[in-house]
């Protein structure tokens, strides 16, 4: 009797095991993960309900989705208001600005720190680029007021003893200053920090296109053009998609620029910059916080929200069009 050698041995297809099994085998793991997920549900997700009060006469003791529905009053008047022009002007500019800056520049300064060969200042450099990060906004403006003081400030110090000025300048009660202060010292406290992605991109390249390159008698500017930006571009795709979908709340990547604005103008007893730094998010606090006015407010962020979904959408789909590397 022969045996039926085209006959071939039957596989065994693994199950998947349920997932509240799963879930009690990775308890461990599970039980780290649980208060992440109550801080979201918590402070993302259940104020989501409070989003009725733009459509509503809400008032202080209320229970939102209980009072008065007015359906879509608060954003016609947000609309049609005067200041609407100005906050969306000062919102879009100082966006541009960052954008354009702070984002760019985090990516140069991750191509100098590559360039570097010797390994403990390179080491060095990256850590003193990263403390300011982890500096708040609150002891950042502290430090920009008395950097910028008109009595006993460092920079105006400087200039006198140079005699390019033969007064003190009030630099953050200065309009065409204000602005270029903002930039500044969000580039300065965020720039190490947001290179950090772009360094770790370029160190995952294959060492052996630089090699290649080597042979082929490339140079170093030569190199990083052809090998390194190509090899980051899909992270700064990426990077620039999320930057859009931020670009409302006047930041720096994730971070929302209302803490800076709002704290190098608290200390100011007059109102000069505030043509150039009531921002979306500052007129949303001084309309809902300062004059209580919370439906009117819900509807200013309900409306910033919704424009930043529609941003960071049409940007990625952009960037689908351009053949790019995409979110979604």
């Amino acid at each position: 009797m022969t045996q039926d050698t085209t006959r071939q041995p039957k596989i065994l297809e693994a199950r998947p095991k349920p997932l509240m099994k799963s879930m009690w085998e990775q308890r461990e793991i599970q039980s780290m993960v649980i208060p992440g997920i109550i801080f979201v549900i918590i402070f993302s997700y259940l104020p989501i309900y409070g989003v009725l009060m733009a459509f509503q006469e809400y008032r202080l003791g209320d229970f939102p989705g209980m009072s008065e529905w007015v359906g879509l009053k608060y954003f016609k008047e947000f609309l049609s208001s005067p200041n609407f022009g100005i906050v969306m002007a000062n919102t879009l500019i100082i966006g541009f600005y960052k954008l354009a800056i702070c984002f760019t520049l985090p990516i140069v300064f991750a191509f100098f720190v590559n360039e570097v060969r010797h390994q403990g200042f390179k080491r060095t450099v990256q850590t003193i680029s990263y403390l300011p990060h982890f500096i708040s906004w609150v002891v950042v403006s502290a430090i920009t007021f008395d950097f910028l003081a008109v009595d006993g400030g460092t920079l105006n110090g400087m200039l006198m003893g140079l005699h390019l000025i033969d007064k003190p300048i009030m630099f953050l009660g200065e309009v065409s200053y204000f602005r270029s202060i903002i930039v500044i010292t969000d580039l300065w406290k965020e720039m190490g920090w947001n290179s950090i992605i772009f360094i770790a991109a370029m160190a995952a390249i294959d060492t052996s296109q630089y090699e290649a390159a080597d042979i082929d008698g490339a140079n170093r500017l030569q190199k990083n053009w052809y090998i390194t930006l190509p090899g980051i571009k899909p992270t700064i795709t990426i990077l620039l998609v999320l930057a859009v979908g931020n670009f409302l709340n006047s930041g720096n990547g994730g971070n929302s620029g209302f803490e800076q604005i709002f704290l190098l103008t608290n200390n100011l007893k007059n109102s000069v910059v505030a043509p150039v730094s009531k921002v979306l998010d500052i007129f949303t606090y001084q309309t809902g916080i300062q004059n209580g006015r919370y439906s009117y407010a819900t509807a200013i962020g309900l409306f910033k929200s919704v424009v930043s979904v529609i941003m960071l959408f049409g940007a990625n789909y952009i960037t689908k069009l351009m053949k790019e590397e995409t979110l979604f």
